[in-house]
């Protein structure tokens, strides 16, 4: 092929075709173009796919990855409705019953360990003034001079 135009091709061509034998810029500058528009619309389909993620991240950790789960499902079967599904409990904000909970189960094991304790220095308390019959200890009282109350039943 040689540089010439044909004869019967009009002499005033638009900028954008190209003579033979020489690089077809429009056609890279597209493709540049086109690649980096394909990127763009992928980033923002990523970020809006991870946007009930990144709603719940601030919240509450088993909250958080029910959210992830609900993503990954709606990521991998094309199914919209685990994303909405995710999207609305990260939005939702749910009570905290783990840390009130906790702390109650906590108190609980002080007062338990604590009435262990109690009855274990009762018990050899009791231990030591069976083994002296005369001694009585002030802080130990004798069974059978403190009388039962009785709890009223709430039924």
């Amino acid at each position: 092929m040689h540089g010439e135009l044909h004869p019967l091709t009009p002499h005033h061509l638009p900028f954008f075709i190209a003579r033979p034998g020489e690089t077809d810029w429009l056609m890279i500058v597209m493709g540049i173009f086109l690649i980096g528009a394909v990127l763009a619309i992928g980033n923002i389909y990523l970020r809006l796919h991870t946007l009930p993620e990144r709603l719940a991240h601030k919240s509450q950790k088993l909250q958080f990855e029910i959210v992830a789960v609900l993503g990954l499902l709606a990521l991998f079967t094309h199914v919209h409705l685990f994303w909405i599904a995710g999207l609305l409990l990260a939005l939702v904000d749910l009570p905290d019953f783990g840390t009130p909970l906790g702390r109650i189960a906590g108190s609980v094991e002080r007062i338990a360990d604590a009435a262990d304790a109690g009855s274990e220095q009762g018990e050899l308390k009791a231990a030591e003034s069976a083994t002296q019959p005369g001694k009585v200890e002030p802080g130990v009282a004798k069974e059978a001079t403190v009388p039962k109350k009785e709890v009223p039943s709430h039924a």
